[in-house]
């Protein structure tokens, strides 16, 4: 190319131009189609020549502009090519390159004009103008997509009515479980995750989403369709009994409160010196759990696993797995298992198995043992209670 084109020179395969003549040299390399040179010097110029050379490709006819495009890409400034792209009948490029860039909402409008909706929803969503995104798929009739932008925006009940038509039992569970208990709709949505989750098999875990609920709302607690839900629930695990008694308390009016898991760690005689913020603390720890009939609590000889505390169902205590094992004990609400592995090594000393469904507060001995290492005075405190009724708990589980 002659000198005329710039007054570049190349060193080392480098075009090294300056001031006016590399803009020169771009207008050059642009009318002879030559975007890969041109692009290396534009990417080797200041902010203010950038600026200059786009301003100047505005002005210019359009296979100019869109050779300057075309440079602009190469250069990857995406944002001054789709500038360059506005209002050039070439809406949809435009978006794309807005879109590379990270300018979404100005890549929606693009899409938008461009006669293109969906991509332009999709922008819009990824650009968080989450509410313009569900009117046009609400338009479109994309209902997976209205239902994405509505768990997004905190309305999940309405997100799970657009599963529940489109069939998608597991995205409707997941999206009821993040409805809010202070939702007037709560109750409602808890009772659909039940009915979803038993029709699945997962009766147990419809009883645990129950327990939480429960624990979490003052609206659910004592809610008479809740009751009526776990009564049912515990029919189908064949704990008609219980179901009866349940249903038994609410026709005479009476509240069955929930099981205070609290007040049953509280009441275990090692942690009776705990002051209340250490108590507290300790609570925070237990996690609470739903275990099946026949499910092994505490197996004999094996390591210990931790506390139970048992809250609603009921155990049985034998002096071994064998079927023919001595029956020690029957135990239900209140009771507690494996206290002497949170703060002694050594094999379980019976076995432990449930009779009925459980819901038990459970205390791994790893979160025992960092609780007692940031809990001095607890600590002291517990270990000696622990000494004191160590032998007369050992002698309970085992005759």
């Amino acid at each position: 190319m002659s000198e005329s084109a710039g007054g570049q020179g190349e060193q080392g395969g480098r075009i090294r131009t300056p001031g006016e003549g590399a803009l020169r040299a771009v207008r050059s390399l642009v009318e002879l189609e030559d975007a890969d040179r041109a692009a290396q010097i534009y990417e080797e110029m200041g902010d203010a020549q950038r600026e200059r050379i786009r301003r100047e490709a505005e002005q210019g006819p359009a296979k100019e502009r869109r050779g300057f495009v075309e440079v602009l890409r190469r250069a990857r400034d995406f944002l001054g090519a789709a500038k360059l792209m506005d209002g050039q009948g070439e809406d949809a490029t435009a978006g794309d390159l807005y879109f590379q860039s990270g300018k979404y909402m100005a890549a929606a409008e693009s899409y938008l004009r461009a006669g293109e909706p969906e991509r332009a929803a999709a922008a819009f969503e990824r650009g968080g103008a989450l509410e313009r995104a569900l009117t046009i798929y609400r338009e479109l009739g994309a209902r997976e997509a209205m239902a994405q932008c509505l768990v997004r925006l905190d309305r999940s009940f309405d997100a799970a009515v657009l599963y529940q038509e489109l069939g998608q039992a597991h995205a409707e569970v997941e999206a009821l479980g993040g409805v809010r208990p202070d939702d007037d709709r709560f109750v409602e949505a808890v009772l659909r995750i039940c009915q979803l989750l038993d029709a699945e098999g997962f009766t147990h875990r419809a009883l645990a989403v129950l327990a939480d609920a429960v624990s979490s709302s003052d609206v659910a607690r004592g809610h008479p369709d809740l009751v009526t839900e776990k009564a049912r629930l515990l029919r189908r695990m064949g704990m008609e009994a219980e179901a009866d008694a349940m249903l038994t308390r609410r026709a005479a009016g009476a509240t069955a409160p929930a099981a205070n898991g609290y007040r049953f760690l509280k009441a275990i005689p090692i942690f009776g010196e705990l002051s209340l913020e250490d108590m507290k603390d300790l609570y925070r720890l237990a996690r609470q759990v739903i275990i099946a009939p026949g499910t092994v609590l505490l197996e004999k000889g094996a390591p210990g696993v931790g506390l139970f505390v048992l809250m609603d169902g009921s155990v049985e205590v034998f002096s071994g797995p064998e079927d023919d094992a001595r029956h020690l004990n029957t135990l239900g609400p209140g009771a507690y298992l494996g206290e002497i592995s949170l703060v002694q090594d050594g094999p379980v000393s019976a076995h432990v198995r449930a009779r009925t469904s459980v819901r038990a507060l459970r205390i791994s001995r790893a979160d025992f043992e960092r609780y007692v290492d940031t809990h001095e005075a607890a600590a002291l405190r517990i270990y000696r209670l622990f000494t004191q009724n160590l032998a007369g708990r050992v002698r309970a589980l085992s005759t």
